[in-house]
Order: C-alpha cells, then sequence, then structure tokens
C-alpha cells in the first residue's frame, strides 16, 4: 500500500461509504487522501472537523514512519484556523514550522497524489526550554505549584514516600512556606526532623527519619542531574500558550527538549504540569465552533509507564475534563497499548502510522491496535504492516460525534520547513520574542528557605547573646541575688513562634496568608 502506480478508479462500494464519511460541512482539516486498492484517490479526501479537535486523539506509530510531520501537518492547519498550538519537540526537528518549506520534486508529487495545492508557507512560532536547558524562552515551575503527585513521579518515590511528601507540602501551605525552588524543599524537610521542628506534624501523624533522608537523597540526585532549574521564579503562566498572532492566526508554542532527552521522566512530568495548570485557570465553555488549544503530549508512554493507579486516576479525570474548557490533547506514541484504556476510551481521533511485527510481542501489539479500531472493510493487519511513511490508518469523530469509517490515508505534506531552522535563526526568534524579558533572567527571592535560615541564625544569635547576659549578671551579681529575668522560650518556640509564621500572612502580595487550594495533581492554582 506504500507505493500507488496505478491511477485512481472510480471509487464505488465500500470507498464511496468510507469517503462519504469524511464529507463535513463545517470548517475541516484537510489530512490527505484515501487510499483503497492500491490506489489513491485525491478526489475522497481525508478529513477531521475543526470543533471536535477538543475531543482528543492519539498520533501513533513505529519510529520513522511519519509521526513528527504527521503532528506538523496538523499544527499549521490549527494554526491557520486561528486555533493555538503546544508541541514538545524532542529530537529538535519541529522548529521547522516556522520557516518556509522547500519545494523539491517529492513534494510535489505528493501534492499531486493527494490532491494538494502546496505553497511554501511559514507559521508564527515561539520556542520555550525547561528551566533554560538549550535554547528557548526558559518555561520554570514553582515546587509549590508542582505540587507533592507530580514532584513524587520525578522524585521516583513509593505511595508511602509519595503520602509524606504531601504532609510536608500540607504543612508548607498552611504555614505559608513558599517552596519556590528545591533549596526551599530541602529546608523545610530538614527542619521538620530537626529537633526543633519534629514536634510540629505530631498531630497529624509525622514524618520519619528515614522517609525524610530518602526524600532529601532523592532531591539531591535530581539536582545532580541538573533538574534545580527546572524550579523557581518567574514561573510560567501558561495562558502564554493561548496567543494569537497579529495576522489572527494560532501561535504554534515548542517547547525545545534536545537539551534534556536523558531526562525523559522530567519533561514528561512538566508537560502534565502544564496541562493541569491550563486546567486550573480556565473557565468551562463548553463546545466550541473551535478549541482554544491544542496540546500534543509527545513520548506518551513515559508519563504512564510506573505511574501508580492514583495517578493514573489523575490523568483520566483531567484528560476527560479539559474538554469542556476548550482544550485538545492528542497523545503520541508507538502503540495505543502505551495508553491506559481509561485515557484510550476519551481519544475520539485516531492517526495509527505504521507498525512492525518483527517479534512475537510486536505482533501482539498488532492485533491489540487492531483491536481498538471500528469495524473496518480493510485488512487492518495487513494494512498496519504494509502502510509507506507518511500514511496512516485514521478514524476521527464526525461532526455529529459519531466515529467516522475506518480510512487508509496517505497524508498531505506540510508546507513548513521539514526539519529544524539553524540555530541563529533559533537564537534571534528567541531573543526577538516579547516573551522574552519577562522569563529569561531567574529571580532568586526570599522564600522558605531564606526564611527558615534567619531565623534559625536569629535564634542562634539570642540564645548566645542571652548566655552572655547572664554570665555577665552573675559576675556582677557577687554574692547578692540577681533579678529574676524571665525565662527564655525553647528554640522551637523562637523558631515557630516567633517572626517567621506569624508575619507570612502579612506578607506582600505573592506571599499566601492561607492554606493553598491544590487540584487532583496536587497541583497548586495561582494568583495571577
Amino acid at each position: 500500500m506504500g507505493v500507488s502506480e496505478q491511477p485512481p478508479a472510480a471509487l464505488g462500494g465500500p470507498a464511496a461509504e468510507i469517503a462519504a464519511g469524511y464529507a463535513f460541512e463545517g470548517a475541516a482539516l484537510d489530512l490527505g487522501a484515501l487510499l483503497w486498492d492500491g490506489g489513491c484517490h485525491p478526489d475522497a479526501p481525508v478529513r477531521i472537523p475543526l470543533p471536535v479537535l477538543n475531543r482528543h486523539g492519539l498520533v501513533a506509530g513505529a519510529t520513522g514512519t511519519g509521526k513528527t510531520k504527521t503532528l506538523q501537518l496538523i499544527a499549521e492547519q490549527l494554526s491557520a484556523h486561528g486555533v493555538p498550538v503546544f508541541l514538545a519537540d524532542i529530537k529538535g526537528d519541529v522548529s521547522g514550522v516556522s520557516a518556509p518549506g522547500e519545494d523539491g520534486e517529492k513534494v510535489r508529487e505528493r501534492a499531486a497524489q493527494v490532491g494538494q495545492e502546496w505553497r511554501a508557507t511559514g507559521f508564527p512560532c515561539e520556542f520555550y526550554g525547561l528551566g533554560g536547558t538549550g535554547p528557548g524562552i526558559p518555561v520554570r515551575a514553582t515546587v509549590t505549584s508542582f505540587g507533592p503527585v507530580l514532584l513524587s513521579k520525578v522524585l521516583q518515590l513509593n505511595q508511602t514516600q509519595e503520602q509524606s511528601l504531601g504532609l510536608i507540602f500540607h504543612y508548607a501551605d498552611a504555614k505559608g512556606l513558599e517552596l519556590v525552588d528545591l533549596k526551599d524543599l530541602r529546608a523545610v524537610v530538614a527542619f521538620l526532623v530537626s529537633d526543633t521542628g519534629k514536634a510540629e506534624l505530631k498531630g497529624i501523624g509525622g514524618l520519619s527519619t528515614v522517609t525524610a533522608g530518602v526524600i532529601l537523597r532523592s532531591i539531591t540526585a535530581f539536582e545532580q542531574q541538573g533538574a534545580g532549574d527546572f524550579f523557581g521564579e518567574p514561573e510560567f503562566d501558561t495562558s502564554e500558550f493561548l496567543r494569537t498572532a497579529a495576522d489572527g492566526r494560532g501561535i504554534v508554542s515548542v517547547l525545545e527538549l534536545p537539551a534534556v532527552q536523558d531526562k525523559p521522566q522530567l519533561f514528561s512530568t512538566f508537560l502534565m504540569w502544564m496541562l493541569a495548570d491550563l486546567f486550573h485557570d480556565l473557565p468551562e465553555v463548553g463546545d466550541l465552533e473551535k478549541p482554544k488549544l491544542v496540546f500534543f503530549f509527545d513520548e506518551a508512554h513515559l508519563l504512564f509507564g510506573g505511574a501508580s493507579k492514583a495517578f493514573l486516576a489523575s490523568i483520566t479525570q483531567t484528560v476527560r475534563l479539559i474538554r469542556s474548557k476548550g482544550v485538545g490533547v492528542f497523545f503520541v506514541t508507538q502503540t495505543p497499548k502505551d495508553v491506559p484504556s481509561d485515557v484510550l476510551a476519551q481519544l475520539g481521533n485516531r492517526v495509527q502510522h505504521a507498525l512492525r511485527a518483527f517479534t512475537p510481542d510486536d505482533a501482539k501489539a498488532l492485533k491489540a491496535t487492531v483491536r481498538t479500531f471500528p469495524n473496518s472493510p480493510y485488512d487492518l493487519e495487513e494494512v498496519l504492516t504494509g502502510l509507506g511513511t507518511g500514511e496512516a490508518v485514521i478514524t476521527v469523530l464526525s461532526e455529529k460525534g459519531a466515529p467516522t469509517p475506518v480510512a487508509a490515508t496517505r497524508l498531505r505534506a506540510p508546507e513548513s520547513l521539514m526539519g529544524p531552522i539553524d540555530a541563529a535563526a533559533l537564537d534571534a526568534a528567541v531573543k526577538g520574542s516579547p516573551l522574552y524579558g519577562r522569563y529569561a533572567e531567574a529571580v532568586d527571592r526570599e522564600s522558605a528557605y531564606e526564611k527558615l535560615t534567619a531565623e534559625q541564625r536569629a535564634a542562634e544569635a539570642a540564645a548566645v547573646e542571652a548566655a552572655a547576659a547572664e554570665e555577665a549578671a552573675k559576675a556582677e551579681g557577687a554574692g547578692a541575688r540577681a533579678p529574676r529575668r524571665k525565662e527564655e522560650p525553647s528554640l522551637a518556640e523562637q523558631v515557630v513562634g516567633s517572626g517567621i509564621f506569624k508575619s507570612l500572612a502579612r506578607s506582600i502580595g505573592t506571599q499566601l496568608g492561607r492554606e493553598i487550594s491544590r487540584s487532583v495533581f496536587g497541583t497548586a492554582r495561582r494568583r495571577r
């Protein structure tokens, strides 16, 4: 099926029924042309209605089958329709969406096969990087807003340790101790197992020194991997992803991740934080004529691998509910079995590239993939192993919300550059962005670490001063009874009862005077 030398024959029978299933009346994205009986039929376009893109989707297929180009094709058309897009660029080859594509024989041949009027076009883009690692406007999150559930996933904590971390966050939230970066979290953990602080949690279960030790070691190892820069301020406002350009096209936000390819769990969890943060802030809007944002979640298997039942339940709930806030989520992975069934059941739009069946496990995955599709006149096991690069089996939701017939499809060619732009152009695009000045420079303001450290030093200084005064009083007394001095408070009383906790509620606007409201992921709702 990868090659169609035959001229397309007139459609009839099942092929005509499939083509009719994609004859939508409203606005739609053009994905490609129907493949049937060894031929490509440009008069039978395969499309996806714009309003159903908030019903989520899956782009799957073996390595090298064209998934990235499919994302680029969809992103271009969404942008052209005024819909903002978020893409994660893990391999560093998506930045070309910002530049016009290069004409050539292969592009013209593909365009002719699918009935496409190809025109080299670049699209408005913003480029981001996690914590300023690699090219891009830095995207940072505070530890407080990231929350204990997602952080436990990144630190690879077990359930007991995750619960203890949740207790630490609860304490910090209630006391108004902002956890901006990892040193803040480390300071609070160390305080809560110190002689002066361990009584603080006794009433709600306490924190064992063993568990605290595991958490502290995990934080240290995490920092040694260079991950400390991802947490801090200024915290990125995910509503930046919802912007459109001056010409009305949606801005394509590209998160550049090649520099953190060796930290897959980190970037997949950060993507989940972005999605959860959007979910917090967006109002309910129901079904719209077009989505507010389409979010492509690449390397999705990394998020789900090793996840607890509670974590998976949180993902499922977020994906289910964010649809009504106008956000569509496309998971990108190799096979549908990488995505839990409860999540997969919510993905109404499917683009399945070729699968390989070289091993018994491959064959099993192929059969499982076939079972996830509606009944079809195709022999899907044969079709899925015979698809060429840039071809896929597609089924989407119709304008009425019903699944369309399964359609083997030769996909259109992207109109933007199919490859990365050069480093100088990328750097110029980043530094020329109006957002660069807002997020480029990291800020290390006073937070939990500084406050606990200052109070500890003040308490130690007060203790030294009190001891010196007592010695001086004894020396002056010389046999006379020294005046009774008010008993010094304990160090715990000085740390907990003095300025640090009482003053936080009166601090400047960025301080929290009450316990933070958290979502199903434990992420914190921020005040914009």
